[in-house]
């Protein structure tokens, strides 16, 4: 996974679609589902420590700029 969008799709495949209007209340929700299909080993370390990697990268980005 490369892209939010990749993580978007990759938890669409297993029945996850994530809106509620708040980018980073988006993120951290698919950071939960991620957690969670980890935990339930539906999905394997790689998968898992990469879309955590994107998700963290992202809120930490989106929080930086609503503090500007």
């Amino acid at each position: 996974m490369k892209t939010i969008y990749d993580i978007q799709q990759f938890l669409k495949q297993y029945g996850t679609i994530i809106y509620i209007g708040d980018r980073i209340g988006d993120l951290e929700l698919m950071k939960s589902e991620i957690e969670e299909l980890y935990r339930s080993q539906l999905i394997d370390k790689q998968e898992f420590e990469s879309a955590l990697f994107l998700l963290n990268q992202e809120i930490v980005h989106l929080k930086e700029d609503r503090e500007k």
